[in-house]
């Protein structure tokens, strides 16, 4: 979320704490295009290529947010941001390479505007420069990147490779998105708790809200991807491609023969607007969207629930408030 946007998701909880929070993504915005910059002019240029294409910033959000649930200096917190959102837009690089995309974040992506070795170089350099920033706050948060950054691999790897036979489709895909963006963003709060001096508790809290709400923000995706007309994101993006979302691997346990021609237009080639536009049709009069609302409704109560243990206070207030934030958007 970048920093004119900070109020959409903390909302009207506390004044002092949006224009504390606003203040600190700034600084974490001019640090991330500093962080991409090169001895090299084109290497320059290419980092800070999905950087100035913008985004939500939510990693650095929780990192901030989780941080002033207790004190810790602004400084540490600006240098626990960089490490998520560089490990982030790192991972961004080469995820455009692997899914052959063409735009990122409405922008030509890198491996299209340039070629797939500079985009996965790209993404190698990024992730060097958050190294060199984590290694600066000490030696815990350094194995915490590398076991995120372990986890996030394994989950793009089973992506990759679908379900093993026998297994559960849903389940499969639940845990890859527990594994590549559950994982970082469960780091990005715990982060926030380390720089704060939290203890194990705390922090166990932390990461563990933090990985349910990374889940459900892109379970929320999901759904925006085929009921939305005003997200920005033409409808139907992942449907065409045939990722594997929430709503069709609910649908495709259907055995309803109301249903038939909806699983036959999921198994076909939706490239033809008209055959993306019946699909996209029968599945928003379906009733899997509203049962895809409701493990969203369901799971967002889980992370609520996970904030239990904090401190009291305005962040932990805008920390719940990104739990009604994505019940909201899937709506």
């Amino acid at each position: 979320m970048t920093p004119n946007r900070t109020s959409d998701l903390v909302g009207e909880v506390d004044p002092a704490l949006t224009e504390r929070v606003t203040a600190l993504l700034e600084q974490i915005e001019t640090r991330l295009a500093e962080a991409a910059e090169s001895d090299s002019a084109f290497v320059t240029e290419a980092a800070q290529h999905i950087i100035n294409a913008g985004g939500k910033r939510f990693r650095p959000l929780l990192v901030v947010l989780a941080a002033l649930l207790g004190r810790a200096a602004d400084e540490e917190i600006v240098r626990a941001a960089l490490v998520m959102e560089l490990t982030h837009v790192a991972s961004l690089y080469h995820d455009d390479v692997m899914d052959e995309a063409d735009l990122r974040r409405g922008a030509p992506s890198a491996n299209s505007r340039w070629d797939n070795t500079v985009a996965i170089l790209v993404g190698d350099f990024l992730f060097a420069r958050a190294s060199t920033i984590v290694a600066t706050l000490g030696t815990s948060y350094v194995d915490l990147q590398a076991r995120t950054f372990a986890r996030l691999v394994q989950g793009q790897i089973a992506e990759t490779r679908g379900p093993a036979a026998g297994e559960d489709a849903l389940a499969h895909y639940l845990q890859v998105v527990a594994d590549k963006t559950g994982s970082l963003i469960a780091a990005s709060t715990t982060f926030g708790g380390m720089v704060a001096d939290f203890d194990s508790e705390s922090l166990a809290a932390l990461a563990a809200y933090g990985e349910e709400i990374g889940v459900v923000f892109q379970l929320s995706d999901d759904i925006i991807d085929i009921a939305s007309d005003t997200s920005g994101k033409t409808p139907g993006t992942d449907l065409r491609a045939g990722v594997p979302t929430l709503p069709i691997l609910l649908v495709r346990t259907s055995t309803d023969p109301a249903d038939a021609r909806l699983l036959e237009l999921l198994d076909a080639d939706l490239s033809a607007d008209a055959d993306l536009a019946e699909a996209l049709g029968l599945l928003r009069a379906h009733s899997v969207m509203e049962d895809a609302r409701e493990v969203i409704r369901d799971r967002a109560e889980v992370a609520r629930a996970h904030l239990g243990p904090l401190p009291d206070g305005a962040a932990k207030d805008a920390l719940a408030t990104l739990c009604d934030a994505v019940i909201t958007r899937s709506a």
